[in-house]
């Protein structure tokens, strides 16, 4: 079972996202908080897989709140949820450790889609709207010495990883087998101190290692 947190301060907006997430035989919703700060008590007490949080919520925002569930709580993964798909909010829970991100009246389908998806570890990240997002948003702060520990082949996949692309997509174009790409993802992750896919695409621009606005 996927075990899920729901963050919003409308109770409305928490009862129809639990009526859908419940109807699914592989999801139940463990807690409910209608602020960041209950939020991240919840996350605590309750072990979810999954946390949606809403970015605009009062006492504590869900930027904060996912900044502070990424340092305790890092094995749970957050959606963060907006009313619009262009937004400085979506950008900095991104970089502050969210796993993507859905617009509010997303349909029921890919809401169940999205927790499915980044509950297995993945990142949800819709390349073209990720791109706009940094375009607009990015900021450049000085590449970590840690990218000299990538070996070439590891940049060329986190180069990818930047753009957008699957593990499918890394294998196809590299020539390599997706168990390989996998490999070479974790590897990167793990030498760069980076959680997922989204914060490595966030890394990827503000690091220099892919300029806005290059050809996808």
């Amino acid at each position: 079972m996927i075990r899920i947190l729901i963050a919003d301060d409308h109770a409305l907006v928490r009862g129809g996202f639990r009526m859908i997430l419940e109807a699914q035989p592989d999801m139940e919703v463990v807690g409910e908080a209608g602020d960041g700060r209950e939020a991240v008590a919840q996350a605590l007490a309750c072990s979810p897989d999954v946390v949606l949080m809403d970015i605009r919520m009062p006492v504590l925002d869900g930027i904060a709140a996912t900044r502070e569930l990424s340092r305790v709580r890092p094995s749970s993964a957050v959606l963060v949820l907006t009313t619009f798909d262009l937004d400085e909010y979506v950008y900095e829970a991104m970089r502050g450790g969210a796993s993507g991100f859905l617009l509010k009246d997303v349909d029921p389908p890919d809401l169940v889609h999205a927790v499915r998806t980044v509950a297995r570890g993945d990142a949800l990240l819709a390349p073209s709207v990720t791109r706009r997002l940094i375009e607009r948003y990015v900021r450049r702060s000085p590449a970590p010495p840690e990218l000299e520990d990538l070996t070439e082949r590891e940049r060329e996949v986190l180069t990818l990883l930047g753009r957008g692309r699957s593990n499918a997509e890394i294998a196809q174009q590299l020539f390599l087998s997706e168990a390989t790409v996998k490999t070479h993802v974790s590897r990167i992750l793990r030498k760069l101190r980076l959680r997922d896919r989204a914060q490595a695409v966030v890394f990827v621009y503000e690091s220099g290692v892919l300029e806005p606005g290059e050809p996808s």
